[in-house]
């Protein structure tokens, strides 16, 4: 399996982590935005600096590796029903 499709598996894990954990759903996808794109740039640097792949290969794969898990967090933020939905 490649690095990059359990990259995405940790994202959606993760995800699914915090939003068990936290009740709030916007408190939870805020939190995981940014516990994700902090993991994400540390892979990236990690490519860059240890792997010897360049900018602009690694910003190519960051972009589906912090993008993906992200609007998966977004996007069901957006269609979970709200208190005055329910």
């Amino acid at each position: 399996m490649s690095h990059t499709v359990i990259m995405l598996i940790a994202g959606v894990a993760l995800l699914i982590i915090l939003r068990l954990a936290i009740r709030d759903v916007r408190r939870a996808t805020r939190l995981f935005v940014l516990l994700w794109l902090l993991v994400s740039v540390g892979n990236l640097l990690v490519g860059v600096l240890y792997a010897g792949y360049g900018w602009g290969e690694e910003a190519a794969i960051w972009i589906l590796v912090f993008g993906a898990p992200a609007a998966v967090a977004v996007g069901a933020a957006l269609f979970v029903p709200g208190p005055r939905d329910r």
